[in-house]
């Protein structure tokens, strides 16, 4: 395994300082013997490579640990079984920080897909019939057993997604608290009975699964996305097929070992990856699927919600957005600094409610750019193990170029770069947090979202206007204000065109609170009580005759 970029940029900064070190020596030391100097430097030189060894086999020792524990699978699971791809094709999963290959998994196909579905379909059928009680108390082992192993999962999202090893963390902290959520929620299955209209009627409304789910999830948040899903099904009494992204599969099996564990029954949680288009027109088509929940982009979720017309599914939708942050005159320059940091910088700018159009109005436009600027370059850019590091790499190389295109686009019609705007020096996916001022609606950084560390700055003059700017998008995810006048807190979170208004707070996201948007950014909720609703079915019971014998 080649050395990882984090031990590359160490190494280089070591080698350095040795350089200026051995230069004082010699400059010192003019006196003594030309032999004594290259030994030093011969010992110097040893000692780096050995640090560097260090480090790259600290990140192969990682990898190795995962693989004994268990928790490193690389076969899909269908009906409890760990099974390869029908035809033995494998497809690599990369170390983005470094382009290492972590592993080989299935690239599964239809067939696959197809005893995927027929496996949840039948375990349906007794998953179903449990007791609330019974689904809960094994929904619940699985979020304990998560949170064991959290160390260890985040560790596997780092490797294969790239984010630092603290946000990793974080979010099996948060996608853990999915399943406990809805392990309690459960639970709480209420039906109604309904006020008859004619006496010898008794009407009642009755809550039941939707029955098998196709769960189909990005790379960004490789566990929570699933989570937010997969625990309000099971809690229903639902199954799952779930696809995660080729890109990071592995978070996803060692989730649902975890799930096996945690005694969810084999054929209750199965996972399929691959080939994305035939595994998505498998679970489209199957008739034994009724339900769709899908998290990524637009364009996909566009396709995938007429697809699913073919055969009538529900469909729970949380696509793009286009955030815009509006910091007024009267904000806390400091917490709003912060909070859109926070928002724009996390996962390298890769989430669907990152800061994507930061509006400042024109009173502290450039104070709170100098500041913002400040507070950006201060962000160490590193593998995710690095110790300290705040920003990973990009996905792939396909991310950087869409980041260098909206870049390219904004600096020809006038935009302003501040800070950063290429590459990082690190090489590989990396790139340098960015600040560009000046932005515009004709530009792209405007119209579409990056999904990158790269903040766009945009001034405005009243609220009218920043209202205007702010719901100018056909994204309606999340948006963001700061400001201290609460009468404007109100008036603006009523007139912002998003599902999802945070004030004062920009990371908003929560098991508790409903996530999703409105306008093209998707249908339905996560999270929350709200987000029992799309796996159910309504279903009206009316007895006749009461008053007979």
């Amino acid at each position: 395994m080649t050395m990882t970029v984090a031990a590359r940029a160490i190494a280089t900064a070591r080698s350095v300082v040795r350089a200026s070190r051995l230069r004082n020596v010699f400059t010192a030391q003019k006196s003594q013997s030309h032999a004594l100097l290259i030994r030093q430097m011969s010992s110097e030189a040893q000692s780096m490579r050995s640090e560097e060894q260090s480090m790259s086999s600290e990140v192969q020792s990682i990898a190795a640990r995962l693989r004994n524990s268990g928790l490193l699978r690389s076969q899909g699971l269908i009906g409890g079984q760990w099974i390869d791809a029908y035809d033995g094709r494998t497809i690599k999963v990369h170390n983005p920080a470094n382009g290492e290959v972590i592993a080989n998994v299935p690239l599964m196909s239809k067939r696959e897909t197809d005893d995927a579905i027929t496996s949840a379909y039948d375990a349906f059928k007794s998953w179903s019939k449990l007791t609330a009680a019974d689904r809960s108390n094994r929904l619940r082992k699985w979020y304990e057993l998560l949170t064991t192993h959290k160390e260890e999962i985040g560790q596997l999202i780092t490797l294969e997604q790239g984010k630092p090893l603290k946000e990793s963390v974080g979010e099996i902290n948060y996608g853990a608290s999915f399943l406990e959520f809805f392990s309690e929620e459960a639970k709480r299955v209420y039906g109604d009975i309904i006020s008859p209209t004619i006496a010898d009627r008794r009407l009642f409304v009755l809550k039941q699964p939707v029955g098998v789910v196709g769960v189909i999830t990005p790379w960004n948040f490789p566990l929570a996305m699933i989570t937010r899903k997969v625990a309000p099904a099971l809690a229903c009494g639902c199954t799952v097929v779930i696809k995660p992204s080729e890109l990071t599969p592995l978070t996803a099996l060692a989730a649902a070992e975890l799930s096996l564990q945690a005694g969810i029954p084999p054929g209750v949680v199965n996972v399929v990856m691959g080939d994305a288009p035939a595994i998505g027109d498998a679970i489209l088509a199957s008739t034994q699927v009724r339900k769709i929940t899908f998290t990524g982009s637009t364009t996909v979720g566009k396709k995938l919600m007429a697809g699913a017309a073919g055969t009538v599914k529900k469909v729970s939708l949380e696509l793009g957005g286009n955030a815009p942050h509006i910091v007024f005159d009267d904000a806390d320059v400091d917490v709003a600094v912060k909070g859109v940091i926070a928002s724009k910088f996390r996962n390298s700018g890769q989430t669907c409610v990152s800061a994507n159009r930061i509006l400042v109005q024109e009173g502290i436009y450039e104070k709170f750019c100098n500041a913002f600027s400040k507070a950006a370059q201060d962000l160490q850019v590193g593998d995710g193990f690095g110790e300290g590091v705040a920003q990973g790499p990009l996905i792939n190389e396909a991310a950087v170029q869409k980041v260098e295109k909206f870049l390219q686009d904004a600096i020809t019609k006038g935009a302003k770069v501040v800070l950063g705007g290429k590459r990082h020096s690190l090489g590989m996916t990396f790139f340098e947090p960015t600040v560009i001022a000046d932005v515009n609606s004709d530009m792209l950084l405007f119209r579409e979202e990056v999904f990158g560390p790269v903040a766009p700055l945009l001034p405005f003059r009243t609220e009218e206007e920043a209202i205007g700017l702010a719901n100018d998008a056909n994204a309606g995810l999340a948006a963001c204000v700061y400001t201290n006048n609460i009468q404007r807190s109100w008036r603006m979170t009523e007139a912002l065109e998003y599902g999802m208004v945070g004030v004062n707070e920009s990371l908003i996201a929560t098991e508790v609170a409903p996530f999703g948007g409105i306008k093209q950014s998707g249908l339905g909720r996560e999270g929350s009580k709200y987000g029992m609703d799309d796996y159910l079915e309504l279903k009206y019971v009316c007895l006749g005759n009461m008053d007979g014998n």
